[in-house]
C-alpha cells in the first residue's frame, strides 16, 4: 500500500450523499449544499455538518427546522452552483429555476425536482463540532422520477454516481429493522 497524505484522508470516507438543506429565516427561503451528513440510528434521526459560514445556519439555529432535500445526478450543476455562492446575495430557488413546495411540517420548503424531501426539526446542535443533529417529522418520495441515481462528493472537487443496486434484504434480515 502506498502512504496517503492525512490531510486526504478524510476523501476516502467522503461520499455520503449530496443532499440540500431549505431554511426558511422568517422572511425567505435559502438552500444550501450539504455533503457531511449522517444516518444516526433506524429511527428518523439524522445529522449534518454545518457552521456560521453558511448562510443558511442562523435560520436553522433560530427557528430550528429544515428540509434535507435529495438531489439527482441530473441537477449536478444546480447543486455545485447552489453551494457556491451565498444565500446572502442570492435567491437561489429563481436562480437555479428550482420549485419550492410548501412543507406540511415546517416553515423551510420542499424541493419538488428533488427526488425525494425529509422535513425535520433541530433537536440538538453541538457546537464543538457544528453538527446539527434533525429528527424526521414527514418523508416524501417521487416515485414517478425517472432518473434515481444519488450523488456522493469525495470532497476534493469530484463526485461518484451511485450505480447497480445489490439486494441483501434476505441475508440481513435479522439485522434490518421490521418494515424496511
Amino acid at each position: 500500500m502506498r502512504k496517503l497524505k492525512l490531510g486526504k484522508a478524510f476523501t476516502l470516507m467522503e461520499p455520503g450523499p449530496v443532499v440540500l438543506v431549505t431554511t426558511h429565516d422568517g422572511k425567505k427561503h435559502n438552500i444550501m449544499t450539504i455533503s457531511w451528513t449522517m444516518v444516526m440510528d433506524f429511527t428518523p434521526l439524522f445529522a449534518i455538518t454545518t457552521g456560521a459560514w453558511n448562510h443558511s445556519f442562523a435560520a436553522l439555529r433560530k427557528h430550528k427546522q429544515c428540509v434535507i432535500a435529495i438531489p439527482t445526478v441530473d441537477m449536478l450543476d444546480k447543486v455545485v452552483g447552489i453551494g457556491t455562492c451565498s444565500g446572502a446575495d442570492t435567491d437561489k430557488f429563481a436562480r437555479f429555476k428550482l420549485t419550492p413546495v410548501p412543507g406540511k411540517f415546517v416553515a423551510a420548503p420542499l424541493i419538488k425536482e428533488c427526488l425525494a424531501n425529509i422535513e425535520c426539526k433541530v433537536i440538538d446542535i453541538i457546537k464543538k463540532h457544528n453538527i446539527v443533529v434533525l429528527e424526521a417529522v414527514a418523508a416524501y418520495m417521487d416515485t414517478a422520477r425517472k432518473e434515481k441515481r444519488t450523488l456522493h462528493s469525495v470532497g476534493d472537487g469530484t463526485f461518484i454516481v451511485d450505480g447497480r443496486k445489490i439486494d441483501k434484504k434476505k441475508l440481513m434480515a435479522s439485522r434490518l429493522p421490521s418494515g424496511v
